[in-house]
């Protein structure tokens, strides 16, 4: 596999995750809500579609939680299969609430407090020093931060030889802030023109634009994205759609929610171009 860049995500490619972003989600929800889901939900959630943005996740999180309370008769592998057939996302998941009475579709309602939701999320994520510099206000409660708690994921030879051989991109669901302190964390300088963020784009993956962008911007011909999530697949199958003058490949890793033979069936499915087990492998794959 031959190409002229590479565009990586962040979480679960270059940084582990698991116990910052979604440890925030669970806490976020049984804070607010009483009760939660667990990991494997997450990543129900996530193979669904259209949770590129774990603030949205944490929404659809509370949101079957309370529709169970009020009873809604759905494990989560049902309600994440509707969610995935009504297209996936946040207003996906409205719609398979709709299923219950309107007394109880009101009900739950008046309990879903997203806004919370979002101060709890990232008061827990962020720690309170961080979360008053980034968020400019006083947290809802005092916590460490999981941000803090973010294994690095690449060595520092990859990202040496990959910025040494490729034009190199990051495109990640992230506000660009986190974003910045995560790729200082990695040792991966990314000029702002070549990097798409949370607040750079409110299309979100899979949306080809902001891949499509960043292709431009290269002036490449053959572009590489990497990502852990089947929507990061998604992602480069729709600008490999879109954007007749280029070649577009999508490559898994398993070092997200997805993994071992399970998670490379998964991405075989959604049209993965190649699975690697990390993004270290990538040196020997792209040679």
């Amino acid at each position: 596999m031959q190409v002229d860049a590479v565009v990586l995500d962040i979480d679960g490619v270059l940084v582990d995750v698991a116990d910052s972003y979604r440890r925030a989600i669970i806490e976020s929800v049984d804070r607010v809500c009483g009760k939660t889901i667990d990991r494997d939900a997450i990543q129900a959630f996530k193979d669904a579609g259209g949770f590129n943005n774990d603030w949205e996740l944490t929404d659809a999180a509370a949101l079957y939680v309370l529709a169970r309370r009020e009873g809604l008769r759905m494990d989560i592998a049902e309600f994440t299969d509707r969610v995935a057939d009504g297209g996936g996302g946040l207003e996906a998941a409205k719609a398979v609430v709709s299923d219950l009475p309107r007394v109880a579709q009101a009900r739950v309602r008046d309990q879903w407090d997203t806004d919370r939701l979002r101060d709890t999320f990232q008061a827990l994520y962020l720690g309170t020093d961080l979360y008053r510099e980034l968020e400019g206000g006083e947290p809802p409660l005092d916590a460490p931060g999981y941000i803090h708690d973010e294994p690095t994921l690449v060595a520092p030879e990859t990202i040496a030889a990959l910025t040494e051989r490729f034009d190199v991109g990051v495109l990640t669901g992230r506000p660009a802030a986190e974003a910045t302190i995560a790729l200082q964390r990695v040792g991966l300088n990314v000029p702002d023109a070549h990097r798409f963020t949370m607040d750079d784009w409110e299309e979100g993956k899979p949306h080809p634009r902001a891949l499509v962008t960043l292709a431009e911007r290269f002036d490449a011909e053959t572009v590489a994205f990497v990502g852990d999530t089947l929507d990061d697949v998604r992602t480069a199958r729709n600008a490999d759609d879109t954007d007749e003058a280029r070649v577009y490949y999508g490559i898994g890793v398993l070092t997200g929610g997805l993994t071992g033979e399970d998670g490379r069936r998964s991405f075989a499915e959604v049209g993965a171009d190649a699975v690697v087990d990390d993004v270290n492998e990538l040196i020997e794959l792209l040679a």
